[in-house]
């Protein structure tokens, strides 16, 4: 399969998906969902059939209700098979489904209907909306089952491939999310990751262990298994973490995609082994940086190994180790087959980079992963392009064999005595620490005008020596990159997604600072 092809000009990502052909039979499992994890087998098995037959009715439903092309849907639902049939039903009549958390709060609720401009929204009762305008039409748990069953099946729309398809929310520069608009396109420029990443082919089954909101989830772990006609396999039931080596077994599972928090937690709490895991062949890891520790322990006591990827909502993941790419540790791998990716200079001076230097990481505006764009905010979208370069914001290098090594975003870079400093660099030498579970590394505000590196650390066992922790760091850092003190905290504040929030960090401790020296200054 050709991964650098354009896609066709008339394209529907649900279309390609699930569309009846020979790697599709109607009989075929698509879709198992197991509500408890230690249930011997799952609460509901979807066939392909029954997939394309659930998603063509609740799409004729949605239409039949009045919304029309381009109109958005908030599903703000409980983690359940009729969220993603919904989101592959909307996407597949030509609206913009949008995916929010069930963890959302509702004032953000509220944000993201305003901002969206959302013509309906999908609610579980449970689930606080807070005011929703009386022009947007309501329909609950209830009303999509009624549509999945009864609805009026019409086929997929006559959609191109640049139409939009579905809309996200991720962080922004400002106190609100940004929506990232992704066209249909999107599914098709997620081809580079089935050999690049996944080793993917008809015949597999993969586990994803995240929520159907998530887009590494809606990815991962139903996009790309249904395009190629494999079965996908979620849990939605309560996140056991002892639960998963015998779900991995008793699924089935040929391929296994989470974050590498988790890969950490069952290596302490469940005693696997080679033989625990059944059919699997490997493991997927992104969301965040996997640990070279945490890689080896995995390979160690599993006998299988992580492939790591890394990528971003505006683009999904573009970089990659993978079966045909063997990992390097501590570096997430090498761009996909087909992906156009350089380095280029942080001063926006001319590029590329030669493989060595650091500097932005940026991929072609031709990539058909990449969004159609910020919702409503063309002066930060205008921002991240460079000529016909997107910059992604992360900092980063190649090598002489292509592989790229972070060094961490444009805005947690640290500055020691004039010289920059990748947080990712630090933090990766104080996990090697054996008495460390985990660490961050940020930039801390001690007075006016000064700032100091900082390590910010959780212990093994609840305790571990600071002076031994800075003198491993001294071992194998610059001194200018080495921490001037360690602070140790019970756990690491994260995103949804289990990505360390370094800039609450920053805040958290400056301020403390400042509150110290103005209290020594008063006595």
């Amino acid at each position: 399969m050709s991964t650098n092809q354009p896609p066709p000009s008339r394209f529907n990502m649900v279309r390609y998906c699930l569309a009846p052909n020979a790697c599709r039979p109607p009989g075929k499992p698509a879709l198992m969902v197991f509500d408890d994890p230690h249930a011997a087998a799952p609460a509901k098995l979807w066939t392909y059939g029954e997939i394309h037959e659930a998603v063509c009715r609740i799409g004729g439903s949605l239409v039949e209700a009045g919304l029309r092309r381009g109109d958005r849907i908030l599903i703000r639902m409980d983690n359940c098979s009729d969220y993603a049939l919904l989101l592959f039903a909307a996407a597949g009549v030509g609206l913009v489904p949008i995916a929010a958390s069930g963890q959302l709060s509702a004032h953000e609720v509220e944000f993201f209907l305003q901002d969206s401009g959302a013509q309906a929204i999908a609610v579980s009762a449970n689930l606080p909306t807070g005011r929703v305008p009386d022009h947007v039409l309501v329909f609950d748990e209830a009303d999509i089952a009624a549509m999945r069953r009864v609805g009026p099946p019409v086929d997929f729309a006559d959609t191109a491939a640049d139409d939009p398809a579905f809309l996200v929310y991720t962080s922004g520069t400002s106190a609100h999310p940004k929506g990232v608009l992704h066209a249909h396109r999107a599914a098709w420029g997620r081809r580079p990751m089935y050999r690049g990443w996944y080793g993917l082919a008809a015949d597999d089954t993969v586990l994803h262990a995240g929520t159907f909101n998530w887009t590494y989830t809606l990815g991962t772990g139903l996009t790309d298994p249904w395009a190629n006609g494999a079965t996908a396999v979620v849990c939605t039931g309560e996140r056991d973490v002892t639960a998963w080596p015998d779900l991995i077994r008793r699924s089935k599972a040929t391929i296994f995609a989470t974050v590498p928090t988790l890969y950490r937690q069952i290596l302490k709490y469940c005693g696997i082994s080679p033989d625990d895991l059944g059919r699997l062949r490997h493991g997927l890891s992104a969301g965040e940086a996997l640990p070279p520790t945490i890689a080896e322990e995995w390979r160690t006591r599993t006998g299988r190994i992580l492939y790591e990827a890394f990528g971003m909502s505006e683009l999904s993941t573009y970089i990659s180790s993978s079966p045909e790419v063997p990992p390097k540790p501590g570096s997430p791998g090498r761009p996909q087959a087909g992906r156009r990716i350089a380095i280029l200079p942080v001063d926006g001076g001319p590029g590329p980079l030669a493989a060595g230097e650091v500097g932005i990481i940026a991929a072609h505006r031709s990539d058909p992963g990449l969004m159609l764009g910020y919702w409503n905010r063309p002066e930060e979208e205008a921002e991240m392009f460079r000529g016909e370069w997107f910059l992604t914001g992360d900092l980063g290098s190649f090598d002489k064999d292509g592989y790229v090594w972070l060094a961490g975003r444009s805005d947690d870079m640290m500055n020691a005595m004039g010289y920059r400093v990748s947080p990712v660099e630090v933090e990766a030498v104080l996990q090697a620490h054996p008495d460390v579970q985990e660490a961050a590394a940020v930039e801390v505000k001690v007075a006016e005008n000064i700032s100091i590196i900082t390590g910010v650390v959780v212990w093994r066992g609840g305790g571990g020596n600071a002076d031994a922790l800075l003198a491993h760091a001294r071992e194998l850092l610059a001194a200018y990159k080495v921490p001037r003190q360690i602070i140790t905290v019970e756990r690491l504040p994260r995103t949804a997604n289990g990505k360390v929030r370094r800039a609450d960090l920053r805040a958290l401790f400056s301020k403390q600072a400042e509150k110290s020296a103005s209290a020594a200054a008063s006595d």
